[in-house]
């Protein structure tokens, strides 16, 4: 009689342990795995800890933001579908909102003088957290000579291609190919078992948002106030799609089609914006918030505007995930099974280890000559790989140089 009352106690408890989650999330989806066994699993016991293993390696298999779906998944085990929206909003909006504060006030703050002090120093230290990530990926996934030849691979074809149409077709191909050699004949029995659970018409929802708005995209008129929102939404919604790895993929995605591509950002806008999200707690995905409101704002469209495009990158990156995270949870047990999906997953980090080596590259360019930048950039390497200091840190030291030099 009293199952009821106790279950929303619960719920609420579950959502208080959220937010306080959300201030206090520094450091990447590594840090985010470890707080969330100290405080969801041994000091609550919200689910098992081979649930959370369960739900992590679930996320590091799937498309989109790593941690989010993590912590949607638990939300989605202890209260079931509304729990695990409201989770989802109670973690994602505060980062995203204060990254869309900074895409608002950046251009006032360009103008002062002390401010491009701050971003001498901030931006290399950006790429030399760029450049860990991507040695931290290559000494984990890169363990086979074909994963090493997709990775080079990748690197090469983004390198010539310089298009975004480049990342999926590479994505595709490396799980594939590592699916292809490492998976045995007799698979094909488990995936129709699989595939008689799954429910086509959340199938056909998945694939009909992307085709929807990509169609709206291309239909619209390109000079009305509209175009540019929904065409932004589809390149977000297509990115949450293929960014496997969580949020350190996130940035030679971003990079190559708003910054190369299509020129919706320059460099420094885009660095300065990955190191302010990199100081704060909260989703890495977050940092998209910040391009979604440079790029209407850089376009002409005032502050309405760039909030509306802060909430338009924010949904279409995240919903891929969110979607993807509560189709297949119903029916993981099943999904776990297939060694074929398994497979594939050592291909695409290699093709991501790929594209995050590009974009470390074409993140260089711009230094030139400049032994400070890459002083500063190699320092915050040798920082991060062999120290216990975390990047929230480092990124306050940069600022802390630029007040004072």
């Amino acid at each position: 009689m009293n199952h009821e009352p106790t279950m929303k106690k619960r719920q609420l408890l579950f959502l208080r342990d959220v937010f306080i989650y959300t201030f206090t999330a520094f450091g990447g989806p590594q840090a985010h795995i470890a707080m969330l066994l100290r405080e969801f699993v041994e000091k609550r016991g919200y689910i098992t800890e081979q649930e959370l293993m369960e739900l992590n390696a679930l996320a590091q298999i799937l498309p989109g933001p790593s941690s989010t779906q993590t912590l949607v998944g638990i939300a989605w085990k202890v209260g079931g579908l509304r729990l695990a929206i409201i989770t989802f909003l109670v973690w994602i909006l505060p980062s995203a909102t204060i990254m869309c504060i900074a895409a608002i006030s950046y251009k006032m703050w360009l103008t002062h003088s002390k401010f491009n002090e701050i971003l001498r120093f901030v931006q290399p230290i950006a790429v030399g957290i760029v450049a860990y990530a991507t040695y931290t990926f290559a000494n984990r996934f890169l363990k086979t000579q074909v994963s090493v030849m997709l990775a080079v691979g990748a690197l090469i074809c983004t390198l010539i291609l310089r298009s975004a149409y480049a990342f999926p077709i590479l994505v595709l191909l490396g799980g594939i190919i590592s699916s292809a050699l490492e998976t045995a004949p007799q698979e094909s029995q488990l995936r129709v078992s699989l595939f008689a659970n799954v429910n086509p018409k959340k199938v056909m929802y998945f694939i009909g948002i992307l085709l929807a708005f990509a169609a709206l995209g291309a239909i619209i008129n390109q000079t009305s106030p509209f175009s540019l929102p929904i065409r932004l939404f589809e390149n977000f919604y297509r990115n949450g799609i293929l960014i496997f790895g969580g949020g350190q993929v996130l940035v030679p995605l971003m990079f190559t089609e708003f910054v190369e591509v299509k020129h919706y950002l320059t460099n420094s806008e885009f660095l300065s914006g990955f190191a302010f999200q990199q100081a704060l707690p909260g989703p890495t995905f977050a940092f998209t918030s910040f391009i979604g409101g440079m790029t209407l704002g850089n376009k002409g469209f005032g502050i309405g505007g760039q909030v509306v495009g802060s909430l338009v990158a924010i949904v279409g990156i995240n919903l891929p995930g969110l979607i993807l995270i509560l189709f297949i949870v119903p029916f993981w047990e099943d999904l776990k099974k297939i060694t074929r999906i398994r497979n594939s997953l050592s291909g695409i980090m290699a093709v991501a280890v790929g594209f995050m080596a590009t974009a470390l590259i074409m993140l260089t360019i711009p230094f030139g000559l400049h032994w400070e930048a890459f002083g500063l950039m190699i320092a915050t390497f040798l920082l991060l790989n062999f120290t216990k200091i975390k990047t929230p840190i480092v990124i306050i030291i940069g600022i802390i140089l630029g007040l004072i030099f």
